[in-house]
Order: C-alpha cells, then structure tokens, then sequence
C-alpha cells in the first residue's frame, strides 16, 4: 500500500549510513550494555549500509500502519534532568500514547535521557534494532504487573516509545525510522542484552533493499514522536525498527543532541 504524499515543502530526503546486523552471523547476537555508552560491547558483527531515508514530514505516517506518528506537544517540564520533574514528563507521555490510541490505560514505566556528549550517561543509539521482541515484551509485562499481567495480556497490549527533543530542536543525529510494513518476520533477529541489574532481548535487524527508511528533519521541542515497539494484535503494525543517524543536512554549528525518551504500556479494553 503506498503512503498518502502531501502537499507540503520541499521534501529534506537524504541518504544515511545506518549499522545494520549481518545476516551471515552465525550465533546469538549478544549486547552487553554499559551505562556509560550507547552502543554496548557485542559479539555480533554490525555494518553500515547507504540506505534513502525520506522526508516523514511529507507523508501521513499512522501507529498501526508505518508504526510511527508525530504529534504536537508543548510541555509544561521545564528542565528534564530534574527527576522531580519525571512525574509530570511521564503523565504527559501516558496522555499522548492515550489520546492517539485510545488506549483504557497507560502505563509509564521507564524514561531515559540521551545527551551526545563524551561525559553523558547514555548516548543515542546508532544500531537499528527495535526495543522488545514477540517473547520480552509479554515478560516485561509480568515483570510489571505481576498477577494481573495475565488479565491484561488476554486483550490488546502495545508498547510505545515517546520520544522528544529537550533544551534544542534535534537536528544532530535524528531518528531515522523503518516503515513496519517494509519489514518482513525474518528480517529481525532475536538479540539478548544485558544490563548491570538486568536481562532483556530485543530485535537487531538485517539490512534489505525493500525497507523503507523515514525521518523527521529538525523536530522541535513542542513535537513528540511515538514509534510502536510492540503490538500484540495482528494485521497492524507491530515491530518499527529504529537508530540515531548522521544527517548530512545538519547545520555544522548544531548542538548536540538532546533527547528524552518515555517507555509506555498501551491496555486496551
């Protein structure tokens, strides 16, 4: 099905180097992540490839059908490095995946600040991989909910990332984003990672031609990205592949980029 072009500006397509996992390795792919890294040591074998990344604002992009949609937001966090300030980052994020879905409930259960910085915690992530597989995202949710998961898994559950620009608009190393029809099952590969305190597996992805790449140039502090990681019904979109990228249209006095990212469970009745 082809997306629905609009009239809009001249488009800001480009063409990016993105790190794809090799489809001729021959074990697990293991990610061993440290927090002062976005990356994370791995025994796999990752390799850039050219790939078009278009211009997302000149389509009409939909969570169930590419996976990914923008909305407007302007927050009422003023500096998103308070974590007394997280309460207030994690309702807005919860209304936002709400009011698009219609999701019953939202759940908020992790957010995670990303500064390009050699001194910064977590930088932005430049593997494509998509954060929870067929089999962790059901675990993540009884991790959550312990005797209720059950309840909730029996209806439908999506996880959707809220992402956003903070202090500056992102024009260093946006998001390029896989349109979810684009991918097929086996192109994503089963990947554990591991953290310091935990276990978790998410999708590494191999590179094909028939993917199709989007990107939103220089998005604005009042925009929010929701990009659909998981979706337990069939026949939308469940799995939307994602990586920081190098723009070569970004300005070179751009500042680095700054961004927060909200992890939310969408429960529908």
């Amino acid at each position: 099905m082809p997306v629905e072009v609009l009239d809009r500006p001249k488009s800001k397509a480009v063409e990016g180097s993105l790190l794809f996992l090799e489809d001729s390795f021959a074990g697990r792919p293991v990610v061993e992540f440290s927090y002062g890294s976005g990356e994370g040591r791995t025994n796999a074998v990752y390799s850039p490839r050219r790939v078009s990344i278009g211009d997302a604002r000149t389509i009409r992009p939909s969570l169930d059908a590419e996976g990914f949609d923008l909305v407007r937001h302007r927050t009422r966090v003023e500096d998103f490095y308070d974590e007394k300030q997280a309460s207030l980052g994690d309702a807005e994020a919860a209304k936002i995946v709400a009011d698009v879905t219609g999701a019953a409930r939202v759940l908020v259960f992790d957010h995670t600040l990303r500064r390009r910085s050699p001194d910064s915690v977590r930088q932005p992530s430049t593997r494509v991989h998509n954060d929870y597989t067929v089999r962790s995202a059901p675990s993540r949710v009884r991790d959550l909910l312990g005797d209720d998961a059950e309840h909730f898994l029996s209806h439908r559950v999506a996880f959707i990332n809220v992402w956003r620009p903070i202090r500056h608009a992102a024009a260093d190393w946006p998001l390029a984003i896989a349109d979810a029809r684009s991918v097929r099952p086996e192109h994503l590969i089963p990947t554990d990672i591991v953290y310091p305190d935990r276990r978790g597996e998410i999708y590494g992805l191999v590179h094909k031609p028939e993917h199709r790449w989007w990107y939103y140039p220089d998005m604005q502090l009042d925009e929010a990205l929701l990009i659909k990681c998981y979706d337990n019904r069939e026949g939308v979109a469940q799995f939307t592949p994602h990586t920081a990228f190098e723009s070569p249209l970004t300005p070179a006095n751009a500042p680095p980029r700054e961004s927060i990212e909200f992890r939310t469970i969408a429960f529908f009745d």
